[in-house]
């Protein structure tokens, strides 16, 4: 999977899991900011991230510092899945 598969796929899982209505999949920029002004995600949203990235990806985040840069966008999410799913 490269980082274009990886980016659609958490969109559409974001979508999905956030229960984001009216959002498609491409109403969502790579670089937009997740939380606050950006897509407007809040605390709770990032608790079912961690939940999705272990669903979906078998990854896990325990340090929240490290979270706040993964969560930043799509590009640092699909970075973060890419760089540590690759065998």
């Amino acid at each position: 999977m490269n980082l274009d598969d990886i980016r659609k796929l958490l969109k559409e899982l974001l979508i999905e899991s956030l229960s984001l209505e009216d959002i498609e999949p491409d109403d969502i920029g790579d670089d937009e900011i997740l939380f606050g002004e950006g897509l407007g995600l809040d605390s709770l949203d990032a608790v079912e991230i961690v939940v999705l990235l272990q669903r979906n990806f078998g990854l896990e985040v325990k340090d929240m510092n490290q979270g706040k840069e993964i969560f930043y966008s799509i590009n640092t999410l699909a970075k973060y899945v890419y760089e540590n799913t690759r065998t």
